[in-house]
């Protein structure tokens, strides 16, 4: 099997893996389940900050093959612009999500409370009770769906990116696999956030699973741009991590780690972020 299907399979494994799960978890959804998911959020959290400070961002500035150290301005333009596009599309989810029921106004988090709420299963109770038409919970999870079809492309560039940086094409490359693991846990959550609404709106619930499978599909196409885009040449390379690394960044600081402290109002979350970092690193320099 040649290296990019390699790379295709892995990736493939942790977008529609990831998210197949979720929709499977979302068959067995169980409401108090909010701890454990904060811890995963956190854990997931805690490694991708690690591969991103250690790895990514360091190879980014001193890429492989390289006769000198990349403009650093460069770097912080390309983390600039990563983090701008996962912004922007976190915030078409939130626009068109958030407002779905009554009960979201202008005193409302930015970030799930809850996992009921992470995964839009409180809004049944506002459909079952007439307030609210459940046909509009069936739509958000299409809306939810296709927005995060997009959303895993840029987090499929990560997974390519980080494979590209290494020159011995190596299957056993750290920073790819370590990244293409914590992508496909954080996928989880987000597979229930697409299965839950269409589950609760009137969806099969094998149908809705599959259906949330295929929203990680757009995580292969990444992988195989940031691939690619990351073989064009040493700064290619350099600004293929720093994009990355700036879309990883948004996805620690914007949305895990807020999410993972509000669900679980502890210090455990903090302490799971730890060990996540912790376990990057040995899976780094180990």
């Amino acid at each position: 099997m040649g290296f990019v299907w390699k790379i295709i399979l892995i990736t493939a494994l942790a977008g529609m893996g990831g998210t197949g799960m979720g929709g499977i978890v979302s068959c067995l959804f169980r409401k108090d389940s909010s701890r454990t998911v904060s811890l995963l959020l956190s854990f997931a959290a805690g490694v991708m900050t690690a591969v991103v400070c250690f790895d990514l961002l360091s190879s980014a500035i001193n890429p492989e093959q390289a006769t000198e150290q990349t403009n650093i301005f460069l770097i912080v333009l390309g983390v600039m612009g990563g983090y701008a596009v996962i912004a922007a599309l976190n915030a078409w989810i939130d626009r068109d999500t958030d407002h779905e029921v009554a009960h979201i106004d202008k005193g409302h988090p930015k970030t799930a409370d809850s996992l009921e709420e992470l995964t839009h299963a409180n809004h049944l109770a506002e459909h079952q009770s007439g307030r609210q038409p459940r046909s509009s919970l069936f739509l958000a999870g299409l809306v939810m769906a296709a927005a995060i079809a997009l959303h895993n492309v840029p987090e499929g560039m990560v997974i390519g990116a980080s494979f590209a940086k290494s020159a011995d094409m190596e299957l056993l490359n750290r920073s790819g696999l370590v990244m293409a693991t914590v992508i496909g846990l954080h996928n989880i959550p987000e597979g229930m956030a697409v299965a839950v609404p269409l589950i609760s709106g009137g969806m099969p619930k094998a149908k809705a699973a599959a259906l949330t499978a295929c929203t990680g599909a757009p995580t292969i196409l990444g992988a195989i741009a940031g691939y690619f885009l990351g073989t064009m040449g040493p700064l290619a390379l350099a600004l293929s991590l720093s994009f990355a690394s700036g879309a990883m960044l948004y996805v620690v600081f914007g949305e895990l780690l807020p999410e993972s402290i509000l669900m679980w109002r502890s210090k455990l979350p903090a302490l799971a972020v730890i060990i996540g970092m912790m376990t990057g690193l040995l899976i780094i320099y180990s």
